[in-house]
């Protein structure tokens, strides 16, 4: 059975509540009806209230742009699981590049992290990927084999049922360079093999890795045409309505 894919819009900080509302306005006619992929939108947190109003009664999912592994305490600024359930939200990105670059956000992490989401139903999009130094030296696979084998570190593949992956090769992202479809398959082809190893083969078989490395209208077609690649997750392109629609319906 092919896997569904899932074309995520990751808005990072931008738009207002307002202009969250704009968006839906013309991003939901032109995707109504749209059911051949899951369509999730992760805005900043301030923008979930707005998001929700404005996509019900749609088939467009919510996602948070990133959670804190603890329930509740004293975390000033972050957000849990169960905040992101209550307002709306299905979904999570975990470990975005972003986040490790400039957060502090380490494979540990993430792995705290991936285990929150799992526990309390979120839909997890864990993010794994090289930086250009990295891919320069020839570091790629083992890159990819170190973040997959900590962020999966003591999950089973029953609670990680719900598990999906981001590939970014971060040399890419905001770049306007992006990896070929061959060399992004390659990469999803050496994740799914990690998955297989560590929740088996049925499990990978299943497991929908999406590419995240400056999708644009332009190139979404030639990326979705390679069979290992199930989705995409999207940065600037998803700001604006036809953009994004462009990408979702490619």
């Amino acid at each position: 059975m092919a896997r569904k894919k899932l074309m995520a819009a990751n808005w990072k900080m931008y738009k207002t509540p307002d202009q969250t509302r704009a968006f839906f306005d013309k991003f939901l006619p032109l995707v109504a009806g749209h059911d051949r992929d899951e369509i999730v939108v992760c805005p900043p947190f301030v923008c979930l209230h707005a998001a929700v109003e404005a996509s019900m009664g749609s088939q467009v999912f919510l996602g948070g742009q990133n959670l804190y592994w603890q329930k509740e305490g004293a975390f000033t600024g972050e957000i849990s699981a169960e905040m992101l359930l209550a307002a709306g939200c299905t979904h999570v990105i975990i470990g975005h590049s972003e986040r490790r670059q400039y957060f502090g956000e380490t494979d540990d992490t993430v792995n705290l992290k991936l285990k929150a989401a799992l526990e309390s139903g979120l839909t997890p999009i864990v993010c794994v990927g090289e930086v250009l130094e990295e891919r320069e030296s020839g570091l790629t696979e083992d890159v990819l084999r170190r973040q997959c084998l900590r962020a999966f570190y003591a999950i089973s593949a029953k609670k990680a049922a719900l598990l999906v992956i981001a590939y970014e090769p971060v040399w890419a992202i905001g770049t306007g360079k992006t990896a070929t479809p061959q060399l992004a398959a390659e990469a999803h082809l050496l994740i799914r093999g990690e998955a297989a190893k560590t929740f088996g083969d049925e499990f990978a078989e299943n497991l929908r890795i999406l590419y995240g490395g400056s999708v644009k209208p332009e190139n979404v077609k030639a990326l979705m045409a390679e069979t290992e690649i199930d989705g995409a997750l999207v940065g600037g392109a998803s700001l604006d309505p036809t953009s994004f629609t462009t990408i979702v319906k490619y």
